[in-house]
């Protein structure tokens, strides 16, 4: 049965999203119109290209996760000038490492940019800091001058997944100038309102989300007890202050919540415990929603 699907952002905690593509794959589900954020755009672009649960997962089992670190080189060991690339570079890491990948996979499946896929196949959310405003991909591009059919799906992904500080924000060229664009979660991190804009919406087909967090009875409150608990709360708090004004119970029904609670975003070292635990997660909340879930 053909759906639509919304994937969440949450940096290395996506594993849980390809255990739970697992299931939908294993339920007969197959996904006409994705939307994603960060590492949901990433799994999103994968289905778009036509890779199974089961070959995005030995993909990621393939590649060694700290080759995404790629920090500028200089003459002096990295911990001692990371805060200096941070300050000029605005991000540890450049990124090219995942866009390189990112484009070698998708090419290995016939797509370079967007005139690749069906039209209203594929968005992606990132966040334009330049012009303080949300980006969809490639649904926007116009706005810049930019022909989205010749845009590369891979730099879209990279874009959405510029989690600030950790990579370099993305320089997106337009006609004023350069625009500075990073991670779509800063401002939209579970963009199932792409599916809902129109007040008088009469949906072609069911839409399902997959949601890296707890639902808003089950989560938990945080605890603020100096300043960078207040930054973290801060962050957490404009990333999903958005999402949550679209998500009412009318739409709660359609959503698979995944709470994912004790692993950082970036733990890039991520061990093989840890990896099995988040996909046995992802799989197991997806077959419980599932076997119940009326559309």
């Amino acid at each position: 049965m053909e759906i639509d699907g919304v994937f969440s952002g949450g940096g290395i905690k996506g594993f849980a999203l390809i255990g739970a593509y697992q299931v939908i794959e294993q339920k007969g589900f197959t996904f006409k119109r994705i939307a994603g954020t960060s590492a949901g755009s990433i799994i999103s672009a994968f289905i778009i290209a036509g890779y199974t649960a089961d070959e995005i997962l030995e993909m990621m089992d393939e590649v060694d996760l700290k080759t995404f670190l790629d920090a500028r080189k200089m003459f002096l060991p990295f911990s001692l000038t990371k805060w200096i690339s941070l300050y000029w570079n605005l991000g540890l890491y450049r990124g090219v490492k995942l866009e390189e990948w990112l484009i070698a996979k998708l090419k290995d499946r016939g797509i370079s940019t967007f005139a690749d896929i069906p039209q209203g196949a594929l968005r992606v959310i990132a966040s334009d800091l330049t012009n303080g405003r949300l980006i969809v991909l490639p649904d926007d591009l116009p706005k810049y001058g930019i022909n989205p059919a010749s845009f590369s799906v891979a730099r879209a992904v990279r874009m959405s997944c510029g989690l600030p500080y950790f990579f370099e924000p993305v320089r997106l060229a337009s006609s004023t100038g350069f625009n500075l664009v990073v991670d779509g979660g800063v401002l939209s991190n579970f963009p199932i309102w792409l599916f809902y804009q129109k007040k008088k919406h009469n949906k072609k087909r069911p839409v399902l989300g997959i949601k890296l967090s707890s639902n808003e009875q089950e989560r938990p409150k945080r605890k603020i007890r100096n300043a960078i608990e207040m930054f973290s709360g801060l962050f957490e708090t404009m990333k999903d202050a958005h999402d949550e004004r679209h998500i009412s119970s009318r739409h709660e029904k359609d959503i698979i919540f995944i709470p994912v609670e004790n692993i950082v975003s970036t733990e890039f070292q991520l061990n093989e415990e840890k990896k099995l635990a988040l996909l046995e997660l992802g799989r197991n909340r997806t077959n419980d929603f599932l076997t119940n879930w009326t559309f």
